[in-house]
C-alpha cells in the first residue's frame, strides 16, 4: 500500500497497522524517513515529496511506479491521507476573509489536487490489484469548525465529493473508492481547547490515531468488499 502524510498522527499509526499485519507499506512525506520509526524496510520503502508541488508530485508518481513494477506493479491500496490546515499569525482560525490566496491554492493542491494526480497515475496499479482508495477527509469539511480554517475545510468537503466521483469512475476498473471522516483525533497537532470539545461528544473522550487506522485497514481489506463511494465517519458520535 501506499500512504501519503505518513510522518505523524493518522499516518503514523496507519503504516504501524498495515505494517504489523504483514503488508508492504511504501510511505511519502514531506520529510525525510525519520530513524526512530519502528518498522523494517522503512527507508528503502519511503519517498519525500513535496504535494503541494506539481512537479515534484509527478516525479513521486513515476518514482513509485518504477518501485512497484519491481513486484508486478500491482498496488493494493492507496491512502490519501496528506493534509495541511494554515493558521493566523496568532495560531487562529482563517476563515474565508482572511486566508491569502496563495493559501487557498496551497491547501486544495496538498488536500484534494495530490490526491487526485496520485490515484490516476496509479490508477493501472490499482486495478491490477483490485485495489482500495481511501481518503481521509474530516468533520470540518460538513459544518464551520472553531479551529479548522475555511481552506482547509472547504478541501476537505471537495474532497469528499470527490470520492462519490471517483467511486463511479473506478468501480468499473475494479478499484473500490471510500473516504474516512475523522473528528477531534488525539495528535500532537490538535489546537487548544480541542479536548475540551470532547466533554460534548457522546462517547465523552478524543478519537485515538489508531481508532482511526483500524477503520483504514477495514476499507483496504476484503472485509469491505463491497464497499464504494461511502464515507465512513469516526468521531464518537461528534457529528450527531
Amino acid at each position: 500500500m501506499l500512504l501519503t502524510g505518513a510522518s505523524r498522527g493518522i499516518g503514523h499509526a496507519t503504516v504501524k497497522r498495515f505494517s504489523a499485519a504483514g503488508w508492504r507499506v511504501i510511505t511519502s512525506s514531506r520529510h525525510a524517513f525519520p530513524e526512530q520509526c519502528p518498522w523494517e524496510m522503512g527507508p528503502e520503502d519511503h519517498i519525500q515529496v513535496d504535494l503541494a508541488d506539481t512537479g515534484s508530485t509527478l516525479a513521486a508518481i513515476d518514482e513509485m511506479k518504477r518501485r512497484l513494477a519491481e513486484e508486478g506493479g500491482v498496488l493494493d491500496a492507496l491512502v490519501n491521507n496528506a493534509g495541511i490546515s494554515p493558521k493566523g499569525g496568532s495560531g487562529g482560525r482563517l476563515n474565508t476573509l482572511d486566508t491569502p490566496i496563495e493559501d487557498w491554492h496551497r491547501v486544495f493542491q496538498v488536500n484534494f489536487f495530490a490526491s487526485v494526480m496520485l490515484a490516476r497515475g496509479l490508477v493501472e496499479e490499482l486495478s491490477r490489484a483490485s485495489g482500495s482508495v481511501v481518503n481521509v477527509t474530516s468533520i470540518a469539511g460538513s459544518r464551520v469548525h472553531p479551529y479548522a480554517g475555511a481552506a482547509y475545510a472547504t478541501s476537505k468537503a471537495a474532497l469528499a465529493a470527490l470520492t462519490r466521483e471517483m467511486a463511479a469512475d473506478f468501480g468499473p476498473l475494479g478499484v473500490r473508492v471510500n473516504a474516512i471522516s475523522p473528528g477531534e483525533i488525539d495528535t500532537s497537532i490538535l489546537s487548544p481547547g480541542t479536548a475540551r470539545m470532547a466533554e460534548a461528544f457522546p462517547l465523552r473522550r478524543l478519537g485515538t490515531p489508531d481508532e482511526v487506522a483500524k477503520a483504514i485497514y477495514f476499507l483496504c481489506t476484503e472485509a469491505s468488499s463491497y464497499v464504494t463511494g461511502a464515507e465512513l465517519h469516526i468521531n464518537g458520535g461528534q457529528h450527531v
